[in-house]
């Protein structure tokens, strides 16, 4: 019994006979599989391992702006084991994989009966339906890829997307692509036709009398035994009148550099990637810009996802999230972590723990303290110190 069967088990008694079934248009992907382009999947493959070393936590804020750890049991599934087949890496690494490939996706919730979370399971679907009952209950129905149907009330699915335009609840799909993924492997297609073409007919040897189909071929033979394969040393062919060998130039496959470069920059642009991020040789610039632009956006739909998804509305009026961040100054140079630190330590920004997980070290007992330089003040005792104050005044 696969870990779907046992957990879908007991939604079997999920009655259909309420539904009214109005599928909308499911998402479709790259006729030729997308993914199966080096280049698709390789910026794909970027965007995916970046993302998942967020962390989620749940966290509970309060009015004085404080910010503490929520429950431990769900912490530990959303950092790192979500279901007993996956890290949280995986997890993260698997649904942005898929939205980047079909603009949606999906992940169940799995809760026990009274409610609470247990575990986190990515949704690999063939296709998606919408559906919805009499009293407007919103339902996703799934095709499993060994063609199981699932039926799942809407609440209970994370469910992220891109391009949300045309549909009222999917991501468009990647039809804008199309084009350049068609170059991309219409190109590889040229350079292996060229290849197996210039590989294929070395030279032609032609005879001066007529020889039966068995003869030719014995004759053939040995000249190519002869001459053609890498026993000959000297790299010299001796013919007499019976015969006349004819080389055939091999041109080798030149690759247009320019029109490479170009349609690899139309699908890096069209995912929100960079070569350099890609081939892991950016900036602290470059990945400040790919943060920004790409991580960020993942991050705050999973926050936004899982928080409106795990507490009602009570729960989050008191201050109750799910918050996804990445350590960005992970990417950064030792000497930038430095400098930071330096900077803002006396500030009180930083405690002495948050700096030393900056730099990747352990945590020391009592070091959640934030230290300050002592001529750091209050802004409201500033006048008092500067003499401007009431109390200056009175002596």
């Amino acid at each position: 019994m696969s870990f779907w069967e046992r957990i879908f088990k007991r939604r079997e008694a999920v009655t259909r006979a309420k539904l009214f079934i109005e599928p909308t248009t499911g998402f479709s992907s790259y006729g030729g599989d997308a993914y199966a382009n080096d280049v698709y999947r390789e910026a794909v493959d970027a965007i995916a391992r970046n993302a998942g070393k967020l962390k989620g936590s749940h966290v509970i804020s309060y009015a004085d702006h404080n910010r503490v750890d929520g429950d431990c049991k769900l912490n530990r599934l959303l950092q790192t084991r979500p279901n007993p087949y996956m890290s949280a890496y995986d997890l993260l690494y698997k649904m942005v994989t898929h939205l980047f490939l079909y603009n949606n996706s999906f992940a169940y919730l799995d809760r026990d009966d009274r409610g609470n979370l247990r575990g986190i399971y990515p949704i690999t679907a063939s296709s998606v339906n919408v559906l919805s009952d009499a009293a407007n209950n919103v339902y996703l129905s799934f095709t499993l890829r060994n063609g199981r149907p699932v039926l799942l009330p809407y609440g209970d699915v994370i469910h992220l997307r891109r391009f949300f335009n045309d549909d009222e609840l999917l991501g468009a799909d990647n039809q804008a692509i199309f084009p350049g993924l068609e170059l991309a492997n219409t190109q590889n297609e040229g350079i292996i036709n060229g290849i197996k073409a210039g590989a294929s007919i070395r030279g032609i040897l032609k005879f001066t009398q007529i020889l039966s189909p068995g003869k030719l071929k014995e004759e053939k033979d040995a000249f190519v035994k002869d001459y053609l394969e890498m026993g000959n040393d000297g790299g010299v062919v001796a013919t007499d009148q019976k015969m006349d060998y004819q080389p055939i130039e091999s041109k080798p496959v030149i690759l247009n550099a320019d029109q490479e470069k170009e349609i690899k920059a139309k699908i890096y642009n069209y995912l929100g990637v960079t070569e350099a991020i890609v081939n892991s040789s950016y900036t602290e610039d470059q990945y400040a810009a790919f943060y920004e632009s790409t991580l960020e956006p993942i991050a705050t739909a999973l926050s936004q996802e899982f928080t409106a998804k795990l507490f009602n509305d009570r729960e989050q009026a008191y201050g109750n999230s799910i918050i996804f961040e990445s350590g960005r100054l992970q990417f950064t140079s030792n000497s930038t972590k430095v400098n930071l630190i330096a900077q803002l330590m006396p500030m009180g920004l930083l405690t002495v723990n948050q700096a030393l997980e900056i730099l990747n070290l352990p945590s020391v007992a009592d070091g959640d303290r934030r230290l300050q330089a002592l001529n750091m003040i209050d802004p409201a005792l500033a006048a008092q110190y500067q003499g401007g104050g009431s109390n200056a005044g009175a002596n």
